[in-house]
């Protein structure tokens, strides 16, 4: 597996934390989009997409984050769930979406995309900055921005069922 393009779209906002989103293209046929840079006291770290974790309610079975005291669909009140802990002894919100399986697939993963970061403050830094669109985003009129990762039907390839 190779690390084909990687696209980083700097933050500007209030949260002084989120520095950067990354989409990383794998082979040039998969995408990983929503990779967090985010700052911290120990240094900038990558956070690979995440999802929050949910339970269902006892009366509707719908689904509600670990948090919730209320059910987001009857209103009931709910349980605390037991929640799973991570090393450091606090409950677990989130659940990664995609990441490396080994610490070497991880280093060298979050090497890459720390240097795609930095390269894109310097561009930042020039007269005429333009920051990249990252696939998925709409631009300012609506349009999804696709860019290099459009997907191209092949001639000849099946319906797709539905």
């Amino acid at each position: 597996m190779e690390i084909t393009d990687i696209r980083i779209r700097l933050v500007s906002s209030k949260d002084e934390k989120l520095k950067a989103f990354a989409c990383v293209s794998l082979d040039g046929c998969f995408v990983i989009r929503d990779i967090k840079i985010i700052s911290r006291p120990g240094g900038i770290f990558v956070a690979m997409p995440s999802r929050k974790l949910t339970f269902p309610c006892a009366c509707c079975n719908a689904k509600n984050h670990l948090r919730a005291k209320h059910c987001n669909n009857c209103g009931s009140r709910l349980a605390a769930p037991e929640a799973a802990v991570n090393g450091r002894g606090r409950a677990k919100l989130y659940a990664d979406i995609a990441h490396p399986i080994t610490q070497h697939c991880r280093e060298a993963f979050h090497a890459r995309i720390l240097a795609a970061y930095q390269e894109e403050l310097s561009r930042a830094a020039q007269p005429g900055y333009k920051p990249q669109s990252l696939p998925g985003e709409l631009d300012v009129v609506g349009i999804d921005v696709v860019d290099d990762y459009a997907i191209e039907e092949e001639a000849g390839a099946p319906e797709p069922p539905g």
